[in-house]
């Protein structure tokens, strides 16, 4: 049976609803081990997962990204965004970390990174100082934004990268491990699977149970992207040398193995 593993998160349910077959569902950075482990086949994982490991084949023309704010991968902070000295990081995730880490080098932003995130805690205790900010991504970032939005500003990270490159940002790839010998069946799969679920993502977005209606139809709609195109590899190729600028990858030519 084909091991196949996802992140459990609201921006990933136009890939896989109506899977047919098991799933293993668990967050970005365990993903991540268990595809480099073996333990998986395919998992839509991390796409710095693949700068850091690039032995994987890439499902070609799809991918989690964004071309602008992207909603749930944010910085919340109060005051200015400049004044920020310390951030608290969301673990889960190796690309949103590593995306803060490059809009900081870059922007020139001194920021001291500790963990895990103590966001809500904070919001409700009104200790949060000027001087501390937090990551928060998926469905986390969004929940925090419904609850605690009145005490907050965020700093979309989806929307700072294309301020700094005027290109969309890969946040999540399906991934193949090189030793699977039928990549391109299940990379059609996936393909066809996603083509039905946004060709009838009304019906998918009736059958949220946790976020509102209208609130899904503008993160599909508004903010996310679902494609792997030209401008998509554009963009995770630019990451990967600003990584590499950073001190985050070693300098490489990123090749995209797709199928």
């Amino acid at each position: 049976m084909l091991r196949i593993g996802c992140v459990k998160y609201l921006n990933s349910r136009p890939l896989i609803r109506g899977w047919s077959g098991g799933m293993v569902f668990d967050h970005p950075s365990n993903l991540c081990r268990k595809l480099a482990d073996g333990d998986l086949e395919v998992a839509l994982v991390s796409s710095f997962e693949f700068l850091r490991n690039p032995i994987y084949r890439i499902v070609d023309n799809v991918s989690i990204s964004s071309d602008g704010p992207v909603h749930s991968v944010i910085v919340a902070h109060q005051g200015d965004i400049s004044k920020v000295q310390e951030i608290d990081l969301d673990p889960a995730s190796l690309t949103s970390v590593n995306l803060l880490r490059v809009l900081g080098g870059e922007l020139g932003l001194k920021w001291r990174f500790v963990g895990p995130n103590r966001a809500c805690k904070a919001a409700v205790s009104g200790s949060l100082s000027d001087t501390k900010a937090h990551l928060l991504i998926g469905d986390q970032a969004i929940r925090f934004r419904q609850k605690c939005g009145g005490d907050f500003q965020f700093w979309d990270l989806g929307e700072q990268w294309k301020k700094l490159v005027g290109l969309p940002f890969v946040y999540a790839l399906w991934l193949i491990r090189p030793e699977f010998e039928d990549s391109e069946t299940i990379a059609s799969r996936l393909r066809a699977l996603r083509d039905e679920n946004l060709a009838e993502l009304d019906r998918l977005i009736a059958e949220e149970k946790e976020f509102d209606p209208e609130f899904c139809s503008r993160y599909y709609r508004e903010y996310l992207r679902f494609s792997f195109g030209e401008r998509e590899k554009e963009g995770l190729r630019t990451f990967a040398t600003l990584c590499a600028k950073h001190g985050l990858l070693s300098q490489r030519d990123v090749v995209l193995r797709v199928t």
